[in-house]
């Protein structure tokens, strides 16, 4: 997707569920004083459940789920999370401390297909427990909800303590943690997005806690560490002494067989975050699950069927229902249309999570308009018209000057923002690198969902005469290089097309008549500008990925890491947009020959295409990409030395399939791939792995990239859905007409 740029962090701790037991005459109890704590990060982006309430305000909150355990919860916006992770510690007092995460086997569930519940279910390595715990959140409160049951397999008497690793407001480094006698409180103030917010948070149980700590992660005051040090929970601190990298624990007592709740309650006070967790314990979990899934079922409800191509096999309908539901749980909840890219952040396990990182939980306008168009495809009209009504009335840049004081152009989009818009970003967000491909599909998703008005006209005029004299060449959609590259210029023509069919819906038949003729030029120079014919690749002929000049066949290079390379050698699959928008014919001679060699390309570490024994079709984004894990170590990104590859993308499948179909050929292979891609949570990710089995990844399945990544949830919709249909049906009508397409 986008290129990574954070600091590595050195996990000193990382959530862990403490086993507390009685404790004895000597316990510390009062404040822990060995401030202030580790490091902390985040966790893997392959979340494997998550979920929301699936319609209203009035739950705000998000979960996630990784490696079997909570991993980061989102409030009171879908950008700023506020936990690590939290997960149980088993003991039996004498003998073992396990941590849930990693002394477990990990097996993922839906109660119901149409509902974003899930259950987990965690059995002991050692076959001693088992935890079950299924997910949901309060329609009517910002609580996350679990129901966990607890069994002895073996017989064996076990101490079971919960323990959360917060991340308050965004960031771990400056948080409180207390006891209010009912509860766990944890609670930290950040600078997010220009002002000061405060989270708190409240963790109750339905069975109380039998005992109770607050500490410092990876100091003596830590719980995991007490509990490992003698395997009795020695520390029982009511607080903390000050603000810093605080863990919390709390004892449930269990017995053989018992079955409880936690409700982890947010509120920008401790009496609104108690409140919450308490009064989602008292409505019991079997009344907000029926509300839960009921909420999620009706929205399900009122989309298309799913289509043939998936409604008679499990995986493909169930990673059909999950990606329509992963891009409705998307949207923010306090700035209607504004839908991340992910709730994750990829490779997180290895990035700082001292302070709020921007991670995939940021609105960029490239994929809001990929998920708007699956949504489009599913049957779902409101969502996407609110998706584009953010774009421009909170995306949009109508000064030239931001609010950090920076000059941008008029009309442009940023590269990504929080949920809250332009107004919240920075000049960080917005200085990187403006991408016309961006500000085009904004113009292009206004057009297909009819926000057409005139007021939005004014906005859209403004956009289509930068793009017009600014373009073709621009920051591609990789966000790494900057050109003429096929699948913006293909955009970019769209986007001009589209514009003029609202000129001229707003009677201004001047400017119509002027971007269409751009448009026009551009396409008639297109090939002239990508098309090589002295490239290595196959008959040598095809489109390159990006030219930085005009001349494709010149000597001029792209550089990478691990060297620079001729352009006309590079090349990705960018121009098949070119197909799927209606400017080129799918049967056109320079398509089809750049089909075979894109493929073939290879940077001597695996070619683009990439096919497993089960028939199943995979590509990498582009020779020489090293956006991904080391092939070496399981170290996640980045990885230093040689050994750095791209993985391959689900994505780049669908929009293959796309390609065939336009052609009049099956695409069923394609979608068949998306859906074997998937997650334990039929989550389709940003990347799976692409070589033999390694010690932490499968050939074919999600790396620590992100999952779901929401664009390719909207690919998987619209391939789905444009197989039965035919034809694609994303494809702007206008623009197909325009050239015969």
């Amino acid at each position: 997707m986008r290129t990574w740029t954070k600091t590595r962090a050195v996990v000193v701790a990382v959530l862990a569920a403490s086993a507390l037991v009685a404790a004895p005459a000597t316990a510390a109890t009062g404040p822990a004083t060995d401030c202030c704590g580790g490091p902390s990060s985040w966790t893997t982006g392959d979340k494997s459940a998550l979920g929301t309430a699936a319609a209203g305000t009035a739950s705000p909150v998000w979960f996630t789920v990784a490696n079997g355990v909570t991993s980061e919860v989102f409030y009171p916006r879908a950008d700023v999370p506020n936990m690590q992770d939290m997960q149980y510690v088993v003991t039996d007092g004498s003998s073992f401390v396990d941590l849930e995460r990693d002394a477990t086997d990990h097996v993922v569930s839906m109660p119901d297909e149409k509902a974003l519940e899930y259950t987990v279910t965690n059995t002991a390595k050692s076959g001693k427990y088992r935890i079950t715990t299924t997910y949901l959140t309060d329609p009517s409160r910002a609580t996350l909800v679990t129901r966990t049951r607890f069994q002895s397999l073996d017989g064996g008497s076990y101490r079971l303590f919960l323990l959360a690793n917060p991340s308050m407001a965004g960031g771990a480094a400056n948080d409180t943690a207390s006891w209010d006698g009912a509860g766990l409180v944890a609670s930290g103030t950040e600078n997010l997005f220009g002002s000061s917010t405060t989270v708190v948070s409240s963790i109750q149980s339905s069975l109380g806690f039998s005992a109770h700590d607050n500490g410092y992660s990876g100091a003596g005051s830590d719980c995991l560490t007490d509990l490992r040090a003698d395997k009795t929970l020695s520390n029982q601190f009511d607080s903390v002494s000050g603000p810093g990298n605080v863990v919390q624990c709390g004892q449930v007592p269990v017995a053989a067989d018992t079955t409880f709740t936690v409700a982890l309650g947010y509120g920008a006070s401790a009496a609104a975050a108690s409140g919450a967790a308490s009064g989602s314990l008292s409505s019991g979990f079997s009344s907000l699950e029926s509300g839960y899934r009921s909420g999620w079922n009706s929205y399900v409800g009122g989309l298309k069927p799913a289509p043939a191509s998936v409604s008679g096999d499990t995986q493909r309908r169930r990673a059909y229902y999950v990606a329509a539901m992963a891009l409705h749980a998307a949207e923010d909840k306090t700035h209607p249309g504004a839908s991340v890219a992910g709730l994750a952040t990829p490779w997180g396990d290895v990035v700082n999570g001292d302070s709020l990182n921007d991670g995939y939980h940021r609105v960029w306008g490239r994929d809001l308009y990929q998920q708007a168009t699956g949504l489009l495809a599913a049957g779902d009209t409101a969502q996407p018209r609110r998706m584009a009504e953010f774009l421009w009335n909170s995306q949009w840049i109508g000064s030239p000057t931001a609010g950090d004081g920076t000059t941008y152009p008029a009309g442009a989009f940023p590269r990504y923002s929080p949920v809250s818009g332009v107004a919240g970003a920075s000049g960080q967000l917005l200085g990187c690198c403006e991408q016309l491909d961006q500000d085009s599909d904004a113009i292009v998703l206004a057009w297909l969902t009819g926000l057409t008005d005139s007021a939005t006209y004014a906005k859209i005029k403004v956009t289509a005469e930068h793009i017009r004299t600014t373009g073709p060449a621009t920051t591609e959609r990789w966000e790494e290089q900057a050109g003429r590259s096929p699948s913006s210029i293909a955009a970019e023509i769209a986007g001009l097309v589209t514009a003029g069919a609202i000129a001229r819906a707003n009677g201004d038949t001047t400017s119509a008549a002027s971007w269409e003729s751009t448009a026009d030029s551009w396409r008639g120079s297109l090939d002239s500008w990508t098309v090589t014919s002295t490239g290595y690749w196959g008959a040598h002929k095809y489109y390159e990925r990006i030219e930085k000049g005009t001349d494709p066949n010149d000597s001029g290079q792209i550089c990478f890491d691990e060297g620079c390379f001729y352009e006309h050698d590079v090349v990705d699959f960018g121009f098949l947009d070119l197909v799927r928008l209606g400017i080129r014919a799918a049967a056109d001679p320079t398509i089809a020959a750049s089909v075979p060699a894109t493929a073939a390309a290879s940077d001597g570490n695996a070619p683009m295409q990439v096919t497993l024994p089960n028939g199943d079709v995979y590509f990498h984004r582009y020779p020489h990409d090293n956006y991904g894990e080391s092939t070496t170590a399981c170290t996640g990104w980045p990885a230093n030395g040689p050994q750095r590859f791209g993985r391959l993308w689900p994505v780049l499948s669908g929009e293959r399939g796309e390609y065939e179909l336009a052609n009049g050929r099956s695409a069923a292979v394609y979608l068949k791939s998306m859906a074997d891609a998937a997650n334990d949570g039929y989550f389709v990710p940003e990347q799976v792995w692409d070589r033999s089995d390694a010690a932490c990844f499968g050939l074919g399945r999600p790396t620590g990239s992100a999952a779901p990544l929401m664009w390719a949830e909207g690919q998987y919709l619209r391939l789905a859905q444009s197989i039965d249909a035919g034809h694609n049906l994303d494809t702007p009508s206008v623009v197909k007409d325009r050239y015969g397409n």
